[in-house]
Formats: C-alpha cells, structure tokens, sequence
C-alpha cells in the first residue's frame, strides 16, 4: 500500500461521527441547535479525533421524522441557519482535516413537498409520475410496514383523485417513482449541488427499501432497478468530485450486500454500514462469548480495494436485531433491554450502550474498544465519547436523540432557552448532563471522553484495520477475541475478553520467527520480542499490540 493511497481512499482510514444539527448545540437561544452553533464546535470534534462529520437531514421540512420528511432537497431549515453558515461549518471542517458528509434521501419527500401538492390535484399532473399511485385497491401489506404502531399498509388513498399512492415509511412520506428519468435527474442535480457547496460525500437513507420495491410493485413500469440507480449516482458523483464516496444504509444479508458495493466491478456504494456484524457483537456481549462476533467477520463477503465496512455500536435509529433468529433476539432483549418500554417494534431496542451495560466503565470501555478493533471503518453516534443515555420517555427512535450534554449546567449547556422551548427535553437521571457532560470528562484523564480520544489516535495510527487482511487466532476460550490484521509486513493483534471472569492466554506474535516485536499501543511499551506472549486480561480485559521489526524506532 502506498502512503497517498490512505488519502486517495480517505474513507478507509476514517473516523466517522454522526450528529443531528437541532440537538447538537444552539448557539442563538431558540431551543434548537443551529449550524452556528455546530461551526463554534468543529474544534471540539478535531480534539477528540474525527476526521469525517456526518450530517443528519438539515433540510426544510415539517420535521414529523427528524427531518426525513423533508421539502426541499436544496434548501437549509431556517431553524437551523441558512446555505452561508452551513458553508462557514463545511470550511471550518475542511481547515481541520474533516470531511463532511449529508444524509442522501433518494426514497421518498414531505406530503408537504411542492412536487407532491401538485401530484395529487389531479391524475394528469406534470409531477404526478414523481410518486408511485396504483388505480385498484393494494392487497394488505401490513408486513411490509417499518412502523407497525402507526401503519398498517404501505399504500394510502388520496381521496382527491382516488388513487393509492406507495409510502415505505409514514403516510405523509410518499414514496418517489425512481423509475422516472426526471426524477432520476433531478437527484443527480442535487448530489451536484451539494458537492458544489463543498460536501465530501453522502450517506444514502433507506437503500433496502428499493430493493423491497422492486419485488412488490405489480407495475413493471414502476420498477426501478436499484443496482443501475446506485451505479447512475456514483458515476456521477465521482465525476463531479473524485474524492467523494457514498455510504449507504444497507440492512440487507451479505449477498445483498455484496451486490450493493458493485460485485467484481466495485462501482456502486464505496461503504456500507455493517449491520450484520452489530447485531452480532450485542449477541455476543450478551453471552460473554466471542463466537457470534467470529461467524459474523468470517461470513463477511469479500469485497473491492476500494470499498469498506462500517463498523458500529449504536446509530439515530432504533438499534436493530432484526437479522438475530427469533431466539438470538430474545437473549440480547433479555441481557440489555427487558422491560417493554426499552423495546421497539419488537425488532430493535431504544437504549444507548451505557445503559445498556449497566454503567460499567470495564465493559463500556472494552465494548468501543472491540468495535474500534474490527476491520473497517469506526462510526460514532454523538455524544458516545461521554456515555450519554436515552430517554425512555421520548417516543419511539428519540429515545436517542436527545440534546448534547456540554455541561452540568441548565439544559446541559445545549441551549440558554427555557426548558420548555427545547426541541427536546435533555436525558434525565443518571445519565443526565449532571453526571455526563464533556466539560467534566475532556481534562480528567481518567474519563470515557479521554479513552476514546486515546483509542481514536490508536486507530488512527493502524491503517492494518483499514486496509489490510483479517484472521481470528484461534483460542480455547469462548470469552475472548485474538484477532490479527496483516498489511505489507505489519501487524495489529488485538485481544479482547468479553467474560467478567479474568483470563489468561497466549497470544502468537512472531509465527515466522523472523526477528519481530509487539508493542503495547495502549502503554506505549514493548511487551515481547519472543513469538509468543502470555496476555493476562481482567475481566472485560482488552489488548492492542503492534507487531514491528525488533528495534523499529519508528512511531508504533
């Protein structure tokens, strides 16, 4: 691998950290975070490590989903700010060496969106082939629905013109007909635009959703191959800027998966998020056994130099299981999320990890480390690095959308507004900016906040988990990962106990015996120049070990 590869590629070697701008940090009173406000805190960020900002939707819209149900795929919400600050954040980002990154939303709009209103005036309306609209009563597609609590179809009549139109979400988020050119174009205008305004790249929202279009629409001229959609938008996105990449949201089996990043020809999303290989670590955490985590590394497809994985332990949705068998599902429910309002949907859960782990800084700081330690590329959900909670009390997915927690102080130093005008109420309880906050954590070196700035700069100086070549090292017990990632001659070995019970092991350092050494990221201290070594691990022990030429006085 060649140095200018890493930056060729940036997204391999990336740190990733989602924020959602209305709850990160209001800098003009109003109760709702703001870009000026996010543009006084790119510094924070820099500190801590990132170097890729992934914007949740800051576009106008009715915010009835978070801002998923948007109005205007060019415009800013003016509760947010307006194009010249979020210009101002992007500058700022770039001047720190962070790229930054928006929420693609290619599925559907608003029933607000002006093309919709004019959709639903009448059958022959210029926009009305924008949407998907069937003529005869749909059959039930009750199992279809994301939503069960609030849908029961995916199709909904429009009494104005007597006819269903297709919503995979909300009925007030009608799906869009990408079987239509004009469509189509007007979303590569829109990708333009972005990349115009200095934008680095798009993570593409509710990709499984075409793929579940194409099998139930009985329309053949309604069906839209999502693989020549995803190919259309990356050619013309890697035209327009060649550093850009696109990230998709892509909750699909490995197949699937493989056939979303290109197959042979690599040339449909450059990232996905792993979400196969999640589910599978809260199913180990929560059978202290490495095994589930190993299966689901080993099952991974091969994919393309140019391609990643992205690794993850909690996102802005509600954390997912729905790929664990029924059984698998009720042991993760059992072990982090048992009483009912903990749940969603009976597929996912609505906690953040801390919580979920019980508070305990061993298993929480063993838990980020393992994540960071996969091979592909670590994404942050906001407030991680301090071990923010949820709030059981929000409804459905907002649980964990909560209000950034900057200090002890009133609204958890979010916002100077009233409590009552904030968009939405800070965690309460243990969890609470009372006993969470960065100011409290960013000079005590002993905090969550300084072990992940720790382990961001560790990975950052591993390009092996980016980019090299991946193996399990076989052990004899259960609880613990030994994993080994191998690139041009260099190693990283990383072993993590998930058990509560300490462990011992040996640890295969030099199996060529050829003169090399392992240091200890973590103590920055050569542990061994023998080809094996004995790791003692407490419980929820870990270990990062660089293997280097004996005597390498270069950085670890």
């Amino acid at each position: 691998m060649r140095v200018t590869d890493t930056s060729d590629l940036w997204w391999k070697s990336a740190v990733i950290y989602c924020l959602d701008v209305e709850t990160f940090y209001d800098a003009d009173g109003d109760g709702t975070g703001d870009l000026e406000g996010l543009a006084q805190r790119i510094d924070y960020l820099a500190e801590l490590g990132i170097t890729c900002l992934w914007l949740m939707p800051f576009y106008p819209s009715p915010d009835r989903d978070d801002g998923y149900d948007l109005t205007d795929f060019y415009g800013v919400d003016p509760r947010l700010g307006n194009h010249g600050q979020l210009v101002e954040v992007i500058r700022t980002a770039h001047d720190r060496g962070i790229n930054v990154i928006a929420d693609l939303v290619v599925n559907h709009t608003s029933d607000r969106h002006p093309w919709f209103q004019a959709a639903r005036r009448s059958t022959s309306n210029r926009y009305r082939d924008h949407y998907v609209w069937r003529d005869t009563e749909p059959p039930d597609t009750s199992k279809l629905v994301v939503f069960p609590d609030r849908e029961d179809s995916i199709w909904e009549l429009d009494d104005r013109t007597g006819e269903w139109y297709l919503h995979n979400f909300y009925k007030h988020q009608p799906d869009l007909n990408l079987a239509n050119p004009e469509v189509v174009d007007e979303i590569l205008r829109v990708v333009g635009f972005w990349l115009e305004l200095g934008f680095d790249g798009f993570r593409v929202d509710g990709i499984p959703f075409l793929e579940q279009n194409a099998k139930n629409i009985g329309d053949p001229a309604l069906v839209v191959d999502p693989h020549e959609l995803m190919r259309t938008i990356r050619g013309f996105l890697n035209r327009r800027a060649g550093h850009a990449m696109m990230l998709g949201e892509v909750n699909l089996a490995h197949p699937q998966q493989l056939d979303f990043f290109g197959g042979d020809s690599a040339d449909e999303l450059q990232m996905q998020f792993d979400f196969i290989g999640m589910q599978a670590t809260y199913l180990a955490l929560a059978r202290e056994d490495a095994g589930p985590i190993v299966t689901a590394l080993q099952e991974r497809p091969a994919i393309g130099v140019t391609c990643q994985w992205a690794t993850f332990l909690r996102n802005h949705d509600e954390l997912t299981l729905d790929k664990l068998g029924d059984a698998e599902r009720a042991e993760v429910f059992a072990a982090f999320g048992p009483e009912p309002e903990m749940q969603l949907y009976d597929r996912g859960l609505k906690r953040r990890l801390p919580t979920m782990l019980g508070g305990d800084p061993r298993r929480i700081r063993m838990a980020y480390s393992l994540m960071f330690s996969l091979p592909g590329t670590p994404t942050l959900y906001y407030g991680e690095e301090i071990g923010m909670g949820e709030d059981l009390a929000a409804d459905g997915r907002m649980a964990v959308r909560t209000p950034m927690q900057w200090s002890a102080g009133r609204n958890g130093g979010f916002s100077t507004a009233a409590p009552s005008r904030l968009v939405q109420r800070v965690v309460p309880g243990a969890c609470g900016p009372e006993h969470v906050n960065v100011v409290s954590q960013v000079h005590d070196p002993d905090s969550l906040w300084s072990f992940m700035r720790k382990l961001i700069s560790i990975r950052r100086t591993c390009p092996e988990l980016g980019w090299g070549t991946w193996s399990v090292v076989d052990q004899p017990s259960a609880q613990v990962l030994v994993q080994r990632c191998q690139l041009d001659g260099s190693a990283v070995v990383t072993v993590h106990n998930l058990g509560a019970d300490p462990v011992t092991v040996d640890v295969p350092i030099d199996p060529r015996d050829d003169g090399l050494e392992a240091v200890d990221l973590m103590a920055e201290e050569v542990v061994t120049g023998a080809a094996t070594t004995r790791v003692a691990l407490e419980g929820y022990g870990f270990r990062w070990l660089r293997v280097r030429p004996a005597g390498d006085l270069a950085i670890p």
